[in-house]
């Protein structure tokens, strides 16, 4: 099962120098304690003011676990979130996404969208069928763009609401996904995968794949 690590900033804050002007005859004065811890607190304050509404409302940083999600991420690499975007574009199929556990709030999940709100999602003979407006006899996925590997063998029917998305790892037979806990809803998501910061030589901005759908 693939999981994501939520990072924590570690703060590093350059030594200070001041230069100033007038008589040099006059012996250095020392700074006290108080005014390193002084400074100290204004720069973690404003560090904090930079720091804490990015983190927030735009972007969050996480490191893969697990190998649910190979060929396409492995384990530690490190992933830039968007979560800004969702509030005005919705998910897609085929994004990859974050989200919260639905068992819990202290675990995240990465994992790509298969089903999307008020779609009927049906897997059999390792093959996921899609039933919607457009598609009301149903539409068989092509998800070799992404998933070369076998799919799974159970057989699952799930009937999406409309807050609800079907998630999937790309390397089914281990990943831990919405095949066995369900639909994953709007707000258990932090939000898209949109950068891969390492390794060094898959560094490089992510999007979705080109989404084959077969009748």
């Amino acid at each position: 099962m693939d999981s994501v690590s939520n990072l924590k900033e570690n703060e590093q804050q350059e030594p200070a120098v001041s230069v100033g002007g007038g008589s040099t005859n006059q012996p250095p004065q020392a700074n006290s304690p108080l005014s390193y811890v002084t400074e100290f607190l204004k720069i973690f304050i404003v560090a904090a003011a930079i720091i804490l509404p990015i983190r927030l409302f735009l972007i969050q940083p996480f490191y893969v676990k697990g190998a649910s999600m190979e060929p396409n991420f492995f384990e530690n690499e490190y992933l830039i979130i968007d979560k800004i975007s969702p509030h005005f574009k919705p998910f897609e199929r085929g994004e990859v996404i974050v989200f919260r556990y639905p068992k819990t709030d202290h675990r995240f999940l990465i994992k790509r969208v298969i089903g999307l709100p008020g779609e009927k999602v049906v897997i059999k003979n390792q093959a996921v069928t899609i039933f919607n407006v457009g598609h009301p006899n149903g539409l068989q996925l092509d998800e070799t763009p992404y998933n070369p590997r076998e799919l799974s063998e159970r057989l699952v029917v799930e009937t999406l609401a409309k807050d609800e998305y079907f998630v999937l790892g790309d390397n089914r037979p281990v990943s831990f996904d919405s095949e066995r806990f369900g639909a994953v809803t709007d707000d258990q998501i932090v939000g898209r995968v949109v950068f891969r910061g390492l390794p060094i030589n898959r560094i490089g901005i992510l999007k979705g794949p080109s989404y084959r759908e077969n009748q």
